[in-house]
């Protein structure tokens, strides 16, 4: 039994009820209280560095970008970031230094040769480091004389190597420094207008396109940089970080036309010749058929063997950016990188956004139905047998072996390393009949392999 001297619990719950009633704020004056904690939480933060002593030896590591209007504060920034690039052009070697570095390692070659290979031991190979002079002194460690070190018996690594190593080193270096130059907010990547002027200005430095007239140049730049950005920028930001332009083979390419005795093959087969900008480009000129530098779906659908599906043309302009239906030149590139470069992952995921027209992330049968469905139409249009669209399905699951096995993601197609085919299949008359045809075609192929031996017997 409760204490008489005690209040009932019924009483007290109606007595704190009836306080807390009272004590109720409105939303402001909640909203009030809110903001001079925050206030002043923030300014004991703010003031805290004199009192912690991790600010003492932590050094300051974020500096803000200078607004637009901070002119003085953009130029000193400019400057300093010229300065800077300038010191680190003056640390890499130059001509004369890398002559002097072969001189000194094909002093201290160690035999017996290697074939026709000089070799150096690690000896001698730090004895070389020591005379090479300051500059050189990285290039001289344990590190870089155990990656190329081989199955040498002696334990020797090759003068070759190590001197090609170096130069790639100092070329990357040098690269590095030439396109930083171009970067104009200091962040490490390159917009395309940034890329645009390195290329621009690079052009009179290549023998191999000083046939090019210069009303072609902006043409030219314009086939040039849109690789680099189909390739090195898929989620279009608009920007391509430094480094890897550096790790990618495009600025190889690029750098190849240099060579004054580029083979007629190796020009044709690199994106950057001026016999390939002008193929492209005489391509769109002779697809433009009313001239007015823009192309229509009628006209796009004239490309290469003319055998592509309107159901996936209209997918193309429906996707990507034209104006008032039309497809400019840049756009056109687009295209072409991506059905030259089918088995490439960037030119795979522009297509599977084509195909996948429900944006879901994925391909079921439906999706393949409807666009095998243009191919099926294009075949009757041309006095063949239509395939039917469950072997087509069936031969097109089988290959790529997806995850989950009612769909196909755009990483089950470039797991599968068949997803050029399966696109070919899905978007090209001509490349389905390849594709059903190659048994014959790899026959014919042998059967001319043969009759030409014979005739050499």
């Amino acid at each position: 039994m409760a204490d008489k001297g005690q209040p009932h619990w019924s009483d007290v719950l109606k007595k704190r009820l009836a306080n807390s009633n009272k004590d109720e704020k409105s939303e402001e004056e909640k909203k009030a209280e809110v903001t001079e904690l925050f206030s002043k939480f923030y300014t004991e933060w703010r003031g805290g560095s004199s009192n912690d002593p991790s600010y003492k030896t932590i050094p300051r590591f974020y500096f803000k970008l200078p607004a637009e209007d901070e002119v003085l504060l953009q130029k000193l920034r400019e400057e300093s970031r010229a300065v800077f690039l300038q010191r680190k052009s003056r640390e890499l070697l130059d001509n004369e230094e890398l002559q002097n570095l072969w001189f000194l390692l094909d002093k201290h070659q160690v035999p017996p040769v290697n074939g026709e290979e000089a070799m150096i031991n690690y000896e001698a190979y730090l004895q070389v480091g020591e005379k090479a002079g300051p500059k050189c002194k990285k290039f001289f460690t344990a590190k870089v004389y155990a990656k190329l070190l081989h199955n040498d018996p002696y334990g020797r690594i090759s003068i070759m190597q190590f001197f090609n190593y170096v130069m790639r080193k100092v070329w990357l270096h040098q690269t590095r420094i030439g396109l930083s130059l171009y970067d104009v907010a200091g962040q490490g990547y390159l917009r395309e207008s940034d890329l645009e002027n390195y290329i621009l200005e690079l052009i009179p430095t290549l023998p191999q396109l000083d046939g090019l007239e210069k009303s072609f140049y902006s043409f030219y730049v314009c086939t040039a940089v849109r690789k680099f950005f189909f390739f090195l920028d898929p989620l279009r930001t608009g920007k391509i970080k430094i480094q890897d332009i550096l790790a990618c083979s495009f600025l190889d390419d690029l750098l190849e036309l240099r060579d004054e005795e580029l083979s007629k093959e190796s020009q044709e087969s690199n994106w950057f010749s001026a016999p390939s900008a002008l193929r492209v480009y005489g391509q769109y000129l002779n697809l433009d058929k009313d001239h007015n530098g823009m192309l229509s779906k009628e006209e796009l659908s004239r490309y290469g063997t003319a055998t592509l599906t309107s159901v996936f043309l209209d997918r193309v302009f429906q996707e990507c950016l034209t104006y008032d239906g039309e497809m400019d030149y840049k756009t056109y590139l687009d295209f072409v990188l991506a059905l030259e470069n089918r088995k490439e992952p960037a030119a795979l995921q522009y297509i599977f956004k084509l195909l996948d027209m429900e944006n879901r992330g994925y391909l079921n049968v439906f999706s393949l139905n409807y666009f095998f469905r243009a191919i099926q139409e294009q075949m009757k249009l041309h006095g063949q047998e239509p395939v039917s669209f469950q072997d087509v399905k069936d031969e097109i699951f089988d290959m790529v072996k997806p995850r989950d096995p009612y769909k196909i993601t755009l990483q089950d197609l470039v797991n599968s390393c068949q997803g050029d085919t399966v696109a070919s299949i899905l978007i090209d008359l001509n490349g389905f009949w390849t594709y059903e045809n190659r048994e014959v075609l790899v026959a014919n192929d042998n059967d001319a392999g043969n009759t030409a031996d014979m005739d050499d017997t």
